[in-house]
């Protein structure tokens, strides 16, 4: 640090300051960086007297080259401030002045104290601008200014032929947030992912009626990351998006209903409950719609009228009586209880279906309640005599907590010679999924390795190579069409057969994920059969 004379660099700074004598003024303030804090204010507290057309220069001049100055310094850009707002014109002026290396200061205070007397002014300098780095500039700050007069000019830009352009505009129309704004955003989409993705995340931030109407058009989407990004956007809204995804269920469009039942479960308003309940109560026909609902009302406070659940113990449809399962158990009362008991009594095969569903739903409580009947117990014992030993250890371990010793021990998986089976890895964003694949891929004579997150699969695929890759398409944050690009640039297809099971039937997905990688594809929802039959393509099991 420099040891300086402050009277001498004060009376010299005011001597130029007097003289308006730029060049002198800026050899006095270039040697700011290299003396102390103290010294630093005391010089330039000496620039709030001079005249705004004079001292503006020096400190964007300043903001320019000496940005950390400016960071430990927030009185020079509050002398900026105070000083265009002292004489507005020269914002204007300064602003125009292609004579000026930089600008971009410039329109960087433009923006943040928003002068909308300034609006015509920079409509000008963009209609007659041809430097992309100027009319970026200028977009940003017609953006954070706000006004809607902007809008009509900037909406132009969204069809640019220079990308960098289209994606400002998008940005700043996204800051006007006006229903106009919103609206031109919307007519911009359907050409261009990436923009249509960068103008969702608009539609995320603002929330109106149009941009929500949007976020629930595009669960709709023939694409899997814009589905996605859609249904995790209206999520983290929550309530406020809940009426207008309701609204879908009333549409005989599965994929839709799936996507909206997935959102409405995972935000979790009860309002939700009823039109879900009517959906069920009116026969969907589609099993992954079924499936879809029950494990939405597993998400939600059923309170009341918990027991139209036990009908779904008996729907044909194996991954639906999964789900139907997990709601009951966490709407378990005792009028379900009563109802399920009757349901296994007759210990047939329906009794035998409906307890392999609780079972492989580790639906815990109806499962304890269910425990001490002798029925339950044989018809338990001969299911769990067959099952993953990781279920086994489950059921005993809460037997025993539960003070049912006698029971959990004749569920405890019996010492048996090691046999070597297939590694199967599976990636699903459904824990009620995994469990199915858990149950029946054991059942094939293969060892289920599970993940919940695509991210997770992708870690252990580094150091790991299963004889087989089992993946879902719609998954939050990763893909299942990513997560086969990342495993490709690591295992091709004879080092790693990939099968996509998915419940979304779209030519643009299937597509991509062919191209991707994928081997098969296979829809949701699979039964032991179907599963085998798949994977007898390629492996021997």
């Amino acid at each position: 640090m420099v040891k300086a004379n402050v009277k001498d660099m004060i009376d010299e700074l005011r001597y130029d300051l007097a003289r308006k004598d730029l060049r002198k003024a800026l050899i006095v303030l270039s040697c700011l960086e290299y003396i102390d804090g103290e010294t630093q204010q005391m010089l330039l507290s000496e620039l709030k007297l001079g005249e705004p057309e004079f001292v503006v220069p020096m400190l964007a001049h300043l903001m320019t080259h000496q940005e950390k100055l400016c960071e430990s310094q927030p009185i020079i850009k509050e002398l900026m401030i105070s000083k265009l707002i002292e004489d507005p014109t020269l914002l204007t002026q300064f602003l125009s002045d292609k004579k000026i290396e930089d600008r971009s200061v410039f329109f960087q205070i433009a923006g943040e104290i928003r002068p909308e007397k300034m609006v015509p002014s920079l409509l000008e300098i963009l209609s007659a601008s041809e430097d992309i780095v100027t009319i970026k500039l200028v977009i940003s700050t017609l953006g954070q200014i706000g006004d809607p007069a902007a809008t009509n000019t900037i909406t132009d830009f969204l069809y640019s032929g220079k990308r960098e352009l289209a994606v400002t505009a998008i940005r700043a129309l996204g800051k006007i947030g006006t229903p106009t704004a919103m609206r031109r955003l919307s007519e911009r989409m359907g050409t261009d992912n990436e923009l249509d993705l960068l103008i969702l995340q608009v539609f995320s931030e603002v929330q109106d009626i149009i941009s929500l109407t949007k976020l629930i058009e595009t669960l709709g989407s023939h694409y899997a990351h814009m589905r996605n990004f859609a249904r995790a956007s209206l999520v983290e809204i929550g309530e406020k998006s809940v009426p207008m995804l309701m609204e879908n269920l009333h549409y005989d469009d599965p994929d839709m209903q799936i996507l909206t039942l997935n959102a409405l479960g995972q935000i979790g308003d009860a309002s939700a409950i009823a039109p879900i309940r009517k959906l069920l109560s009116s026969g969907a026909k589609d099993p992954n719609v079924r499936f879809a609902a029950y494990e939405a009302l597993s998400l939600l406070p059923l309170q009341k009228g918990a027991y139209v659940l036990a009908g779904g113990l008996t729907d044909p449809v194996g991954h639906v009586r999964v789900a139907a399962a997990r709601a009951i158990d966490g709407n378990y009362n005792d009028v379900l209880s009563a109802g399920i008991k009757n349901m296994i009594s007759y210990k047939d095969e329906d009794a035998a279906r409906i307890v392999e569903t609780i079972i492989v739903a580790q639906a815990d409580k109806a499962f304890i309640d269910l425990a001490p009947e002798s029925y339950f117990q044989e018809l338990a014992i001969k299911f769990l005599s067959n099952a993953h030993k990781d279920i086994c250890i489950h059921y005993h371990s809460l037997l025993k907590a539960h003070g049912m010793p006698e029971f959990a021990e004749k569920i405890l998986p019996k010492e048996k010679k090691k046999v070597k089976r297939l590694k199967a890895c599976v990636v699903d964003d459904s824990r009620m999924i995994l469990n199915i694949y858990k149950s029946t891929l054991h059942g094939l004579g293969l060892e289920p390795v599970l993940f919940e997150f695509p991210k997770s699969a992708i870690e252990w695929l580094e150091n790991e190579k299963p004889d087989l890759l089992l993946t879902d398409l719609n998954m939050p944050g990763i893909t299942g069409i990513q997560l086969t690009e990342k495993t490709r640039s690591k295992y091709s297809p004879n080092d790693l057969p990939i099968i996509m099971i998915t419940t979304q039937n779209e030519s643009q997905d299937n597509e991509a994920a062919y191209k991707a990688g994928v081997d098969k594809i296979l829809y949701k929802p699979f039964d032991a059969e179907t599963l085998k039959g798949a994977i007898s393509e390629f492996v021997k099991i």
